[in-house]
Order: structure tokens, then C-alpha cells, then sequence
């Protein structure tokens, strides 16, 4: 998976042209993955968002954006690679690792007993 991590309120410095021309790019870029059988799924996502916490049985919630937040995640590709060099060279190309942090992750479980206190 790669994920956007890009500055918050970066977008909204851009002029129309400028932004026009980034999703241009991005989507391109999405239509090759696609072409090329690697993308599994993408999406771009907004600045607003919300927490949740439950503690003690009680929620919270926190709609953002969040003062203290620097980044924001801008979207991500989910993708069908065959390892993670695979992922790095896909990134790379990314037209968004220009203005922002492409961040290469892997799935894996959410817990694995072979770490798990004996």
C-alpha cells in the first residue's frame, strides 16, 4: 500500500491550475497501475476528519482538522505487487512524491502470537 502523506493545508495553497494539474497526474498514474493489473484500489481523502476513542466505556469524539497535526494522510493506492521492491519502484514514480512523502506499508496481521509473551 502506498500512502500520501503530504503537509496539511498544502492543497489549498495551490491555484486551480495547480491543483488541476496534481489530480491530472495522479490519475494517470492510477490508469497505468490499473492497465498494468497492479492497483487494487485508490482514493483520494479530505483534510477533515474525526476521532474516536473509547475509554472506560465512554466515547469521544474529535472532528479535526487537528491543530497539531503537520501531515495529513492524502489518499493512497492499494496495490497487487509481487514484494516490496516492487512497491519502492512503484513509488517512486509516484507523481506525488514530488509535493509529498509516499509511504510504502505491507499488510500483515493485527496480531501474531509468535511475538506474544510466553
Amino acid at each position: 500500500m502506498l500512502l500520501i502523506i503530504e503537509p496539511v493545508g498544502q492543497r489549498a495553497t495551490r491555484t486551480e491550475a495547480e491543483g488541476r494539474a496534481a489530480y491530472d497526474s495522479m490519475t494517470a498514474f492510477a490508469g497505468e497501475l490499473a492497465a498494468a493489473g497492479l492497483l487494487a484500489g485508490a482514493e483520494s481523502l479530505r483534510v477533515e476528519a474525526s476521532r474516536v476513542q473509547v475509554r472506560g466505556g465512554r466515547t469521544e469524539v474529535v472532528d479535526g482538522p487537528f491543530a497539531e497535526a503537520r501531515e495529513m494522510i492524502g489518499g493512497y493506492f492499494m496495490l497487487a505487487t509481487e514484494d516490496r521492491q516492487q512497491a519502492l519502484d512503484i513509488a517512486a514514480r509516484c507523481p506525488a512524491a514530488a509535493w509529498a512523502t509516499v509511504e510504502v506499508r505491507s499488510f500483515g496481521p493485527c496480531f501474531d502470537d509468535s511475538h506474544a509473551p510466553g
